[in-house]
């Protein structure tokens, strides 16, 4: 085999990704802060470099490349790193080669440009003002179906860019395993006394929440060398390489939770993308194994770490430090019940952990029928508020808190939603395995010593990036496929036991 070709992969393998890292910095400055005058254009910017990025991801000499490193004489001489990154490479060529790079520039600017107008729109309550973005979002996303092709149906197209082998088959058993169960749990909560939340609706300084968030976030072991914490209307989580990994939240005055878990929950998407093995850097195995496994994480250490009562047993006493005079008198059960109230509401990222999925499954079969072409644009205020009332039994009042309350549309994230309850079924069956690899786990939580859980994390999945398919991860790590059983028991016996 000819070095020179290996190394030329590997040149190009890491200018791609250069590009990238510089397109995620300009959307985390759209997302916290940027002028909007300056908007459009960087827009334009943003298309423009990711379009280079993907002209170079199927350009002949990469198709020339990945055959010859393919061969067998050449793929027995490349590491276990280069090969994976054949192989992923190899499937983004393939996916890319079969769209024309004007339309994907054009696409690019126009999810860059509306992600803008989606948070005027949704501050305003104005769905006609979004509208004619997300029909050509939605006509672009139909297109990209057709062109990358699919056996049984054209949504799973979309599903397999976020997580890969993921099929519309699979989600509607898992999700119908799901929905069988927890339905008649959220019904039972609907007719049983309600915990007190009072004292989470307090005044509650700003300062004081990013004071208590950091802190916190250092407790879990984000690194701020590595990383910074900032201000967003939708908090997130960017990584743009191992060493510069950032989280964002959204500080509400009237409520002390919203900021809280929202930053724990982008701390665990924080600490997967820190921890990846430093040789991975500078390349795209540097990133999840999926959205899923990706969300897993963030689930995991918002959930099963943080609202947990052994969680609350070490760190209440700091959170009426931080707050004097005004949780004193909140004891860990009353604390740990209120944080863990179950009540159907209509707003996703505040959902609570009982009914967070079936906001997922909503979106998932609105998405699923959008692609299909059996609903349109026009139609979703009418279909998402229905679907509310006869999933959850709650209307919205204005578009501001239904149809446009996410930001993931106006990116064209497509398939990605479902990826939400996909992590919190991966964590709860990653969490089982913990459990009986780590027999103090409880201990630990509770002594706020959570090194050894993210030196385990970190050893069976953190530091491999993006080296396995989700499906080889779970039987690496739990032994098995993945299995909505878990998730289910979980939360029947956390639900039965708060309310009886």
């Amino acid at each position: 085999m000819s070095t020179s070709i290996r190394d030329l992969f590997m040149e190009r393998v890491r200018k791609i990704k250069s590009y990238e890292e510089a397109v995620s910095l300009m959307h985390w400055d759209l997302r916290t802060g940027a002028p909007r005058a300056g908007v459009p254009q960087r827009s334009q910017t943003i298309g423009l470099l990711q379009t280079e990025a993907f002209k170079l991801t199927i350009a002949d000499e990469m198709d020339e490349w990945l055959a010859a490193l393919s061969q067998p004489e050449a793929w027995e001489q490349l590491t276990p790193m280069e090969k994976r990154l054949v192989e992923v490479m190899k499937r983004r060529f393939e996916r890319n080669r079969k769209i024309p790079s004007e339309m994907f520039q054009a696409y690019v600017t126009l999810v860059s440009e509306a992600e803008s107008v989606w948070e005027e729109a949704k501050k305003a309550a104005d769905f006609a003002r979004f509208q004619p973005y997300l029909e050509k979002i939605v006509d672009y996303n139909r297109q990209f179906a057709e062109l990358w092709g699919y056996e049984d149906h054209p949504y799973d197209a979309l599903l397999d860019d976020y997580d890969p082998g993921m099929t519309v088959h699979k989600l509607d058993r898992l999700f119908g395993q799901v929905r069988e169960s927890i339905v008649p749990l959220v019904a039972h909560v609907k007719n049983s006394p309600q915990p007190d939340v009072s004292f989470l609706k307090q005044s509650f300084s700003k300062e004081q929440q990013r004071e208590f968030s950091t802190f916190i976030l250092k407790e879990l072991g984000y690194d701020f060398d590595a990383g910074r914490l900032d201000e967003t209307e939708h908090p997130f989580a960017i990584g743009l390489n191992p060493r510069d990994v950032r989280v964002t939240t959204r500080f509400k005055p009237d409520d002390l939770t919203f900021a809280l878990f929202s930053t724990i929950h982008e701390c665990g998407h924080a600490l997967y993308e820190q921890n990846i093995s430093a040789e991975l850097t500078g390349t795209p195995l540097a990133e999840g194994a999926s959205y899923g496994i990706h969300e897993s994480q963030s689930r995991f250490w918002e959930i099963f770490i943080s609202m947990s009562r052994p969680f609350w047993n070490r760190y209440l006493r700091e959170l009426q430090r931080v707050f004097p005079g005004q949780l004193d008198d909140v004891s860990v059960d009353q604390f740990y019940r209120a944080i863990n109230r179950a009540e159907p509401s209509l707003i996703r990222i505040e959902a609570d952990e009982l009914t967070y999925n079936l906001h997922i499954m909503i979106r998932y079969e609105i998405e699923k029928q959008l692609i299909a072409g059996q609903i349109e644009v026009k139609d979703l205020p009418q279909i998402w508020n229905d679907k509310y009332e006869e999933y959850l039994g709650v209307r919205p009042s204005h578009d501001g808190e239904g149809v446009l309350q996410d930001v993931h549309w106006s990116g064209g994230s497509f398939g990605y939603f479902p990826s939400y309850s996909l992590g919190n079924m991966y964590a709860a069956q990653i969490c089982a395995k913990m459990k009986q690899e780590l027999p103090d786990f409880t201990g630990l939580v509770e002594r706020g010593e959570f090194a050894p859980i993210k030196e385990w994390l970190t050893e069976r999945i953190y530091r491999h990036g993006m080296m396995m398919k989700p499906e080889q991860f779970m039987q690496q790590v739990t032994g098995e496929e993945l299995d909505a059983r878990y998730l289910i028991e979980h939360l029947q016996t956390k639900f039965g036991e708060l309310y009886s």
